[in-house]
């Protein structure tokens, strides 16, 4: 808004001003496009808790998921959920297996954790009602 201060007798020799009002507001970011592997880390980091480091992680997935996963690819995952602000880490001490060098333990931030809370209600929404399409036969 512009306004110009003079004079009553109309003159505007007086004082330009801008008032300008700037306001910050934090808002949480929107849950992030999941894919399905990122997703299956993040499951995996969620289902081991505070044992949640690589190695570990590479097992659930084998185990729970029937993935065998390169070291590559499962580092590279992490750091890219890392950079999307949806994974971080801690250094703690290592066991006896690694002769005691530290490791990088997972945990999901609040924005991780709402991001697949999002993923998986699209996924059973879009599952609804195709129960009978879906169900295993051998079952």
């Amino acid at each position: 808004m512009r306004r110009t201060a003079g004079p009553a007798d109309g003159r505007t020799d007086g004082l330009d001003y801008i008032v300008v009002s700037v306001y910050k507001i934090d808002m949480p970011p929107s849950p992030l496009y999941l894919g399905e592997f990122e997703q299956l880390v993040m499951l995996a980091i969620l289902r081991l808790g505070a044992e949640a480091h690589g190695v570990g992680i590479g097992r659930e997935l084998e185990a729970e998921a029937g993935r065998v996963v390169s070291r590559g690819a499962l580092y590279t995952t992490l750091d890219r959920l890392e950079q999307k602000q949806i994974v971080r880490w801690r250094i703690a001490p290592g066991g006896d297996e690694r002769g005691r060098l530290p490791r990088r333990i997972y945990t999901l931030t609040a924005h991780g954790l709402a991001s697949i809370r999002a993923a998986q209600r699209v996924f059973r929404r879009m599952a609804k009602g195709l129960e009978d399409v879906l169900k295993d036969p051998s079952a």
